[in-house]
């Protein structure tokens, strides 16, 4: 394991301490959530992490790199851009991410300021999908959200979800990410967000709303 130089650590052998000397300065979960569905630019890291300062940024993506959680690449031609990306030892923290979104799921949500990026808006599906709602479900599902586009597989009670496009999908959704919480956790239609034009929604409007329905918010903690 690589040793990464570190302003701080736990100095504790257990292994819940040792990943935190690895990813538990602030930002740096929030940046692996960031590249979970794919690589980003730089540019692209700022935009999703709007708080973050250029300075924060680049030492925590040098300190993932050093501990082989991300790397940096080069997009295939025409587009050529830097990108960073994740490793396979960083990708092994998806389900740790899913989970600590389940469980944060049930606390208050930020008032003000607080806003819904589009790469939490869409982790927050894998996240809160229902196996048992989906039941036997059978579909495919182009979301347009915040200008990007994911394709999403529901099938044998399990979610697929990918950047990228779908060639005939049962329903195509494009909405801002705040409009999609709404409508999946605050009680808003999806038929109330697209007389409004907030939303749209291209092919089976049933089946966009079938999907709508496989993200239930947990019960809230029993105290």
């Amino acid at each position: 394991m690589t040793k990464v130089a570190r302003s701080r650590s736990y100095e504790d052998m257990c292994g819940i301490a040792r990943a935190l000397d690895v990813i538990g300065e602030r930002w740096a979960l929030l940046i692996v959530r960031e590249l979970m569905l794919g690589p980003k630019r730089y540019t692209d890291l700022e935009a999703g992490l709007r708080r973050i300062s250029p300075d924060v940024l680049a030492a925590r993506l040098r300190e993932l790199e050093a501990a082989g959680v991300l790397r940096r690449d080069t997009l295939p031609p025409p587009a050529a851009s830097r990108v960073y990306a994740l490793t396979g030892r960083g990708r092994e923290l998806e389900q740790t991410l899913l989970a600590l979104g389940r469980w944060g799921s049930r606390a208050p949500v930020p008032v003000g300021g607080a806003r819904l990026g589009v790469d939490a808006a869409m982790l927050a599906l894998p996240t809160l999908f229902s196996p048992e709602r989906a039941g036997e479900l059978d579909a495919s599902y182009e979301l347009k959200v915040g200008g990007e586009r994911f394709a999403a597989v529901v099938g044998e009670g399990r979610l697929e979800l990918t950047r990228g496009v779908l060639t005939a999908p049962d329903a195509v959704i494009e909405v801002e990410p705040g409009v999609l919480a709404a409508i999946l956790w605050h009680g808003r239609t999806l038929a109330e967000a697209v007389s409004d034009g907030e939303a749209e929604v291209r092919g089976s409007r049933r089946a966009a709303n079938r999907f709508l329905r496989l993200f239930p918010l947990p019960d809230p903690p029993s105290g």
